[in-house]
């Protein structure tokens, strides 16, 4: 039985990753760093990772957050245009799964003046809870091994590291998925997995239009 290959994509921080895994073997690898401009900087990428599937078929894996909302959406448009040319399955996985080792708890600011934390087991997201500073401070004072994947350490906590997504490791969890695994998750909708509602900014001033916003990150 021949390894499956997966292409893996994360847009959920401001450095994106990309990968193209067979089994052990990596046969693309790249990042690239976009405050904003995500979807200017991943199609160049994007074409040399499907250059290394060649003729294979191929699984795609998404990060899908906690994270940037639109870097999220970006990656999974990209990975639905290639899907719907090439007939592949879309798997999304949450990107604050995808560190080492498998086992850890993930802590993250879920903005305004809220946390939230998760365990993730064996690359698998447990139930997000989301917490006031006090509550994730004395979380994070009971032990363990805690990560977080902000661009800065939440409250600073010295105990928490700081970690990216990992495109190889997403595309590895991914290719050791079963093909009925495989088939149960694509056929789940893909979407950024969010923390809160929707935050509604309401205009100050009479007669300013104000767009409706989110809080900065997928919630």
């Amino acid at each position: 039985m021949s390894l499956p290959t997966v292409l893996a994509l994360d847009l959920s921080t401001t450095r994106g990753v990309i990968a193209v895994v067979r089994g052990e073997s990596v046969l693309f690898q790249a990042s690239f760093t976009a405050e904003r401009s995500h979807n200017a900087q991943v199609f160049t990428p994007l074409q040399q990772a499907l250059a290394a599937v060649g003729e294979d078929s191929a699984r795609i894996a998404i990060g899908t957050g906690p994270g940037s909302y639109t870097g999220v959406r970006i990656a999974i448009a990209a990975a639905q245009g290639v899907a719907l040319s090439r007939g592949w399955p879309i798997i999304g996985w949450p990107s604050i799964a995808t560190a080492q080792p498998a086992d850890y708890q993930v802590l993250g600011d879920a903005r305004r003046g809220m946390f939230y934390s998760a365990p993730v087991t064996q690359h698998g997201l447990g139930e997000i809870q989301l917490l006031d500073a006090a509550g994730a401070q004395a979380l994070v004072s009971d032990g363990g091994v805690w990560k977080s994947f902000d661009a800065k350490l939440p409250l600073g906590l010295a105990e928490v590291e700081l970690v990216m997504p990992d495109a190889v490791c997403l595309a590895q969890i991914v290719g050791g998925l079963s093909e009925a695994e495989v088939q149960t998750h694509a056929a789940r909708p893909l979407e950024p997995i969010y923390l809160q509602e929707a935050f509604i900014t309401v205009a100050k001033k009479a007669g300013k239009a104000v767009p409706l916003g989110r809080s900065g990150v997928t919630v």
